[in-house]
């Protein structure tokens, strides 16, 4: 497809990547590639946004007016937040099923009907938000009603989510011949976390239809009106759903990239798996947080969202924080690439993009996102968070730095072992990962601290002069010379990644195969026929340990912070 591939199929379309020994069908790459270029293509209309939302909220530029800034956060929030990432996410479902398992991919003509769907959703989806004109408004991210979007809009989000629904079920058609055919095999890991990452992606997306149908027909008279509160509840099935859809699929990668790249192996399968299986019944409670000043739902709901069945989602995170390093430590080790306590981690090869952006992905995910996904998820600390630019930052430290970051990191990978291309532009390459997820990780920082310190708003074009308000916010202008360069330079960043991928699609050398990053692995056990739980993870204990101690430290900064507002006594 493209004409960009050089490798060759023999007469039933399959081939071996000589890099990672999979065998891989042609039906499948195809569809790899046409919704990876998509995903692409979105990433790259939503930056452009970014640059005029970033530029409006540091006033020192002042770039839109309200009106626009509002249309221009709807792009840019649909296009980065949803498209790029379902667009990919199906990618990865068709990588984690057809390509682990050596497989055609099955029905690749309702592959091909779902791309197309989703296609002309997101079309008319940004076709309604910049034709937008008064009483209709820009429906940001939220759209909640009763201020009312246009008719069109609510129809192409509808669309949209019917276009994912019909490109998963290839997926889990290629899931259920395989299993059909071998009723007694164990799924592989990688497989098993994306049909985990499918199931929660239905269940959001179901969450989209309930939402979106009643809405539409709302906008086009048919429903006299709707119900605010219901469709706030119907809404964040979806709203936070999807990006639960992005941690699973994340996470996946996560896996998948450390073993190909850094030569990891997984510690434990039976251990991570159950953590997958935790994160099915689990991770969706995790949408509480948006509705915790909600007025209409009872202390109990928020009480047993935020602490009983979030924790299981939580316990979740934490196997992975330690399953997936740990696993990169036992495989170096087992190779001999290891020394001392981190020669596991200095050894590794950090000048492969795909395998930088692949760590930067972990810590930055960990520390920054979910850390803070944790704090607002507390019902008492969600009220210093709420509305404010803090919360803007908590999801931007998650899908725009830690979900990004993977997704572009696989992007590289995909350039090699699916299009045959190897990278243009190398040095650029390699910088690309660390400018951008350093500015990213900067930029985040600055939202989360004007937020919490200074209480600044989201969903506002300016700060410093907010009409009706007589609280200044004035002290937090400087921090916001820090967010604007920041900005610009994360910008600059997801930049250069759409300039590398097209420049080795259109330029690049046909790519040869052979090693890449370190020898891979594909032995179950950690080398030299020793079981993996045989070789040290000092190193990763020790980093965990690390990672515990800022969290414990945050929170009880948070839970001071919180004291401060609430005085009691005279």
């Amino acid at each position: 497809m493209f004409g960009f591939s050089t490798y060759e199929y023999d007469d039933d379309g399959f081939r071996e990547c000589n890099v990672t020994g999979l065998t891989i069908h042609k039906s499948a790459e195809d569809m790899v590639k046409l919704y990876g270029l998509t995903a692409i293509l979105a990433l790259a209309i939503g930056g452009v946004f970014a640059l005029a939302v970033a530029m409006t909220r540091w006033e020192l530029v002042g770039l839109l007016s309200a009106g626009d800034f509002y249309t221009y956060l709807s792009v840019h929030a649909w296009n980065l937040l949803i498209f790029w990432m379902v667009f990919m996410e199906i990618a990865i479902l068709y990588v984690g099923g057809p390509f682990v398992l050596g497989r055609r991919l099955s029905l690749p003509s309702v592959a091909k009907v779902g791309w197309v769907i989703m296609a002309a959703g997101a079309v008319l989806v940004n076709a309604a938000i910049l034709l937008t004109e008064y009483p209709n408004q820009a429906p940001l991210l939220t759209s909640y009603v009763p201020l009312p979007s246009s008719w069109q809009f609510y129809l192409g989000a509808t669309v949209f989510v019917l276009g994912a629904i019909v490109a998963a079920v290839p997926f889990l058609a290629t899931l259920w011949n395989h299993q059909q055919e071998h009723p007694s095999e164990t799924l592989p890991l990688v497989t098993f976390g994306a049909f985990i990452t499918s199931v929660v992606a239905l269940e959001a997306l179901l969450g989209g239809l309930i939402t979106y149908v009643p809405t539409l027909l709302w906008r086009v008279g048919y429903f006299e009106s709707l119900d605010p509160a219901f469709y706030r509840q119907m809404y964040w099935i979806i709203g936070h759903g999807s990006q639960q859809i992005n941690l699973l699929a994340m996470i996946t990668v996560w896996y998948f990239l450390t073993h190909v790249v850094g030569g990891a192996v997984v510690a434990s399968q039976k251990v991570s798996r159950a953590a997958f299986v935790l994160y099915l019944f689990f991770i969706n409670m995790g949408a509480a947080h948006h509705l915790m000043s909600d007025p209409v739902v009872s202390a109990g709901w928020r009480m047993w969202n935020t602490s009983y069945a979030a924790y299981g989602a939580v316990v979740a995170s934490m196997i992975h924080a330690f399953a997936i390093p740990a696993g990169l430590e036992v495989g170096r080790r087992a190779k001999g690439k290891a020394g001392g306590l981190f020669g596991w981690l200095w050894s590794s090869p950090w000048d492969d993009p795909g395998f930088s952006a692949t760590i930067l992905s972990i810590i930055l995910f960990g520390f920054l996102g979910g850390i803070t996904g944790v704090m607002m998820g507390q019902m008492q600390l969600n009220m210093t968070w709420h509305n404010t630019l803090a919360t803007v930052g908590h999801f931007h430290a998650t899908v725009a730095t830690g979900t990004t970051l993977a997704f572009m990191g696989l992007g590289y990978y995909v350039l090699r072992l699916v299009f045959g291309r190897d990278w243009s532009f190398g040095p650029l390459a390699r910088i690309q990962p660390f400018l951008y997820g350093g500015a990213m990780g900067l930029t985040v920082l600055m939202m989360m601290y004007t937020g919490i310190l200074f209480g600044v708003p989201r969903r506002h074009p300016s700060v410093m002069d907010i009409p009706g308000t007589a609280f200044s916010f004035s002290p937090a202008k400087p921090f916001f010379v820090v967010f604007g360069v920041a900005a610009i330079l994360s910008i600059l960043g997801g930049a250069l990644f759409v300039v590398v991928a097209l420049a080795s699609l259109l330029f690049g050398e046909p790519f040869e195969g052979g090693p890449v990053g370190d020898v891979r692995r594909t032995a179950a056990d950690g080398g030299e026929g020793k079981a993996a739980h045989a070789y040290s993870m000092r190193g990763t204990f020790t980093l965990c340990l690390v990672f515990l101690g800022a969290f414990v430290t945050l929170w009880a900064l948070n839970w001071y912070l919180l004291s401060t507002i609430w005085q009691i006594g005279p």
